[in-house]
């Protein structure tokens, strides 16, 4: 376990956060007393102790742990924001610490050595209780000494293979102190190792020593052993004594199967993208062989069709004036020939949504009023009436509103009261957000349309089919249809990144509802094609 010892909570936090992503185990103490209550009763690995506190101060603690003998395997690390000289450095290793650090702590190099501090503590503990059984059996076990010697062997082992290259440079860019692991990349203790020679440092190096800065850098280092070279962190800082530059203290971070993970994910990650490229290369050319499939087929369909309509009307007209039932039979396959007609062009209106075209800007006004212009025959004919408000200009793509609004039209007159008059009211106005019950916003980005009827309405437990295609609430034989006109509605939506949905109920009417955005990002773009 790790205690931290801070008398501010907002210090500790941090720091515990930190630990605990790592998976240690934390305590903490506010102060120098209630941290000598909790060594006495826990075990602590490592204590993280703060110099500057009301009382007992850090030093005043580690000195107190110390005559602790169940806390003399305990590692202190020292924090200090302020006492930064060398005598206070020299006063916390006096006092028992293990190392003394400066805030802000560097939370990878805090980390790192504190989990070598516990491995430490750990393999001590395991020491401690070998060289306790091996005191009792000394007579009889002199066997144990071998496994003893094993044990020191393996933890200097340890010792001598840390992962870090930790090293101290004079003012003047000479080696003062390298560990046993500088070794591994160095002929002597008194030489650098062999840098890279695309990762020629000298330069940076020396504009650093002139105004001495903290200096980090990826650099990649010769092996001795094997002439490889491999990726490590180079970070050096440095110390000042009085303000008098004292030396630079630097560590090489073995970081080579990181950065071999990072180019091999760099790797994956450009072959995936080449794959995706070509996948829409190809996606894009099938949806484009398919169109045309779809109007060729549409058009050859269409064809036989126009005669079969042709000549069972020449038939009615000609041949069977008077025959009453054969012409009962022949008008329910005009019927059905047109019914097949007016699919065809549903579906070929469908396919054709997805050829790309440009935004401009609309005045929805001009459009709505040009509109009611196709439907002033079935308005008369019905008694409908149209009630229009005041209407924004927003980016669209002009013939898909229109085709958007034609269907929604169409449907509230088709979809009407028997024996009453339709009623048709098409409203707008700005919203703040890209949401169908968005609260209204006078300067708003969005714009939410609404077009009301009077008609037989629906149930909206089925409002997620209406929108799909070919699906129907109603009998064929007592409305006509196809099924597609929503279904392209919304699909000329999506083009427009909009939404649409609707709320009704039976007998009631219907609501239908869409947002648009009152500007594209860029009318003269292409909108994504679906």
């Amino acid at each position: 376990m790790i205690l931290i010892v801070d008398d501010r909570p907002e210090n500790i936090l941090p720091l515990k956060k930190i630990l605990e992503l790592h998976r240690f185990a934390v305590d903490t103490a506010l102060s120098g007393e209630d941290a000598l209550k909790k060594v006495l009763k826990n075990a602590y690995s490592v204590i993280i102790l703060d110099v500057q506190m009301p009382g007992m101060d850090g030093f005043e603690v580690a000195n107190a742990i110390a005559g602790f003998s169940k806390a003399r395997d305990t590692s202190i690390i020292f924090l200090s924001a302020v006492n930064t000289e060398k005598k206070f450095i020299t006063k916390g290793y006096t006092a028992g610490g293990v190392d003394y650090l400066t805030k802000p702590v560097d939370p990878d190099i805090l980390v790192l050595k504190v989990k070598t501090l516990r491995r430490l503590y750990e393999q001590q503990q395991e020491l401690r209780a070998t060289q306790d059984s091996l005191q009792k059996e000394i007579d009889v076990r002199k066997q144990a000494q071998a496994v003893l010697a094993e044990r020191m062997q393996e933890l200097q082992t340890v010792l001598s293979s840390l992962p870090q290259m930790a090293f101290t440079v004079a003012p003047n860019g000479q080696l003062e102190y390298v560990n046993e692991h500088w070794l591994q990349y160095a002929e002597s203790k008194t030489e650098f190792p062999v840098f890279h020679p695309d990762d020629d440092i000298c330069e940076d190096w020396t504009q650093t020593m002139a105004s001495p800065t903290e200096f980090t850098r990826e650099v990649r280092l010769k092996e001795v052993q094997s002439d490889l070279f491999r990726y490590h962190l180079l970070r050096i800082i440095p110390i000042w004594q009085a303000g008098v530059l004292a030396r630079w203290i630097g560590t090489f971070t073995d970081i080579h199967p990181q950065k071999q993970a990072a180019e091999l994910l760099e790797q994956q990650v450009a072959l995936r993208t080449s794959e995706l490229q070509l996948k829409n290369a190809e996606l894009e050319q099938t949806n484009h062989e398919l169109q045309q499939f779809t109007w060729v087929v549409s058009h050859d369909l269409k064809e036989p069709l126009r005669k079969i309509q042709l000549f069972n009307d020449i038939v009615k007209q000609e041949f069977l004036k008077g025959n009453t039932e054969a012409i009962t039979y022949l008008d329910r396959s005009i019927r059905s020939s047109a019914r097949m007609s007016s699919l065809i062009n549903d579906v070929l209106a469908y396919s054709q949504l997805s050829v790309p075209e440009a935004f401009q800007p609309t005045d929805l006004n001009d459009l709505v009023n040009e509109l009611l212009l196709d439907f002033d025959e079935v308005l008369s004919r019905t008694k409908a009436t149209v009630t229009i408000g005041d209407l924004p200009m927003i980016d669209t793509i002009p013939a898909r509103i229109r085709q958007v609004l034609q269907n929604l039209i169409s449907n509230a007159l088709k979809f009407a009261k028997n024996d009453v008059p339709p009623h048709i009211s098409i409203s707008a106005e700005l919203i703040d957000s890209k949401a169908i019950d968005a609260p209204p916003s006078p300067d708003g980005t969005y714009c939410r349309i609404v077009v009301q009827d009077n008609g037989i309405g629906f149930d909206e437990q089925f409002l997620d089919r209406i929108f799909v295609i070919f699906q129907r609430l109603h009998n064929r034989t007592a409305y006509e249809g196809t099924g597609i006109g929503l279904a392209i509605a919304r699909k000329n939506i999506d083009k427009h990144h909009g939404l649409i949905s609707a709320r009704s109920r039976p007998n009631e009417g219907s609501r239908f509802i869409f947002v648009l955005p009152v500007r594209q990002n860029n009318p003269a773009l292409i909108p994504e094609t679906l």
